[in-house]
């Protein structure tokens, strides 16, 4: 078994870890593959770093009013939001950064040793596959129902706080609107040669092609794998990257998230890049970044505060118009850059689908793409 996983995971982030392989390995010689789950774009910011206090694993020192999240967002972005609900919610908070498979695979491994209240995971696959080892609490209903259906735990174990939607972003010198695909799968046809930018290692995108699989099936999901490879589709180390190329000209379209754009024009408004969405494909997939609540807290009164916290119309807010995602409470609207949420149209699937990404990984290497 190990053999063959070391084939499926050759060339992920993952992988790459070793420390965290050997852990991985260990856990899942006993537990679902399942519980390898998406991570999204990784930065160097977001990983555990030994120097950085911040990033440093729950020591004993640790008491019982301290709030311990892991955090699979990264530092940048949560920070200064953990940093007001510290004044807010006058608690004493303490995170872990990291990756989110890394944490969820950590949290599994921890047990009921683990000192953590709080997991905020980047994928919904990662809760998910949290609340299937049975991992986590439910969540008061009242919380619950701030979200939409589609971006929760149907049995309540875990809430997503934000969304983000895959989309095609284009080089709008070397595209015209009218060009642009409606379906997704389009892309492996000749006028896309060579034309067309991915990063397969990414969590996001395994995420993608997992809803692949569960809207279309394996085979055809295969056959598009193998198609964008014939195609000479060009392979990039995360969502950043595709959209700097996108930008130098090097490839015409990309398949990423809708936000990274918005980090480029945010600084530089004439970024010859546009975002185009596609519709009801898993092109067009909206998944969350949320949260669960631990069963090894004892201080479930204050993890559920935190919770009603990141579903304030502040914090919604905040995650709209500073990193351009979607907000998943009722009556908050998108950021007026973004195409609104009445007119998207992302498939309806269910997300705790996404945390077996077995087969995905499987089809990626058998088609020869990671």
């Amino acid at each position: 078994m190990h053999k063959q996983l070391r084939r499926i995971l050759k060339g992920t982030a993952m992988f790459r870890r070793n420390k965290w392989f050997t852990f991985g390995l260990r856990f899942l010689s006993v537990s679902s593959l399942s519980l390898i789950v998406a991570a999204c774009d990784v930065t160097q910011s977001q990983q555990p770093s030994s120097t950085s206090s911040s990033q440093k694993p729950v020591t004993s020192s640790t008491t019982a009013q301290t709030l311990t999240i892991y955090s699979g967002r990264e530092e940048k972005i949560i920070g200064p939001l953990i940093e007001k609900a510290k004044k807010d919610l006058a608690m004493n908070i303490e995170v872990r950064y990291g990756d989110s498979t890394e944490l969820a695979l950590a949290l599994i491994e921890e047990g009921n040793n683990s000192r953590a209240d709080i997991f905020y995971a980047q994928d919904a696959g990662a809760l998910g596959a949290l609340a299937e080892e049975n991992r986590t609490l439910t969540i008061p209903e009242q919380l619950l129902n701030k979200v939409d259906k589609q971006f929760r735990s149907p049995t309540g174990q875990w809430t997503g706080i934000s969304g983000r939607v895959r989309v095609i972003d284009y080089n709008t010198k070397l595209v015209k609107p009218s060009e642009l695909p409606t379906l997704v799968m389009q892309l492996t046809a000749p006028k896309w040669r060579n034309k067309v930018g991915w990063a397969t290692t990414n969590g996001s995108f395994q995420s993608f092609v997992t809803a692949m699989r569960v809207l279309e099936g394996d085979r055809k999901t295969l056959e598009w794998l193998r198609g964008m490879k014939a195609n000479g589709v060009k392979n990039y180390s995360s969502n950043s990257a595709i959209v700097e190329a996108l930008g130098r000209g090097e490839v015409a379209l990309g398949l990423v998230n809708n936000y990274y754009l918005y980090r480029f024009t945010k600084t530089n408004p004439s970024f010859p890049v546009a975002v185009h969405h596609t519709r009801g494909d898993a092109g067009a997939l909206m998944n969350s970044a949320g949260v669960a609540v631990l069963n090894t807290t004892d201080q479930k009164s204050d993890a559920e505060k935190f919770v009603a916290y990141m579903l304030s119309p502040e914090v919604q807010k905040y995650f709209t118009q500073e990193f351009y995602e979607y907000p998943l409470v009722q009556n908050i609207p998108a950021s007026q850059e973004q195409v609104s949420l009445e007119q998207l149209n992302p498939p309806q699937i269910d997300l705790n689908k996404l945390a077996d990404v077995k087969e995905t990984l499987s089809l990626l290497q058998e088609a020869d793409v990671l």
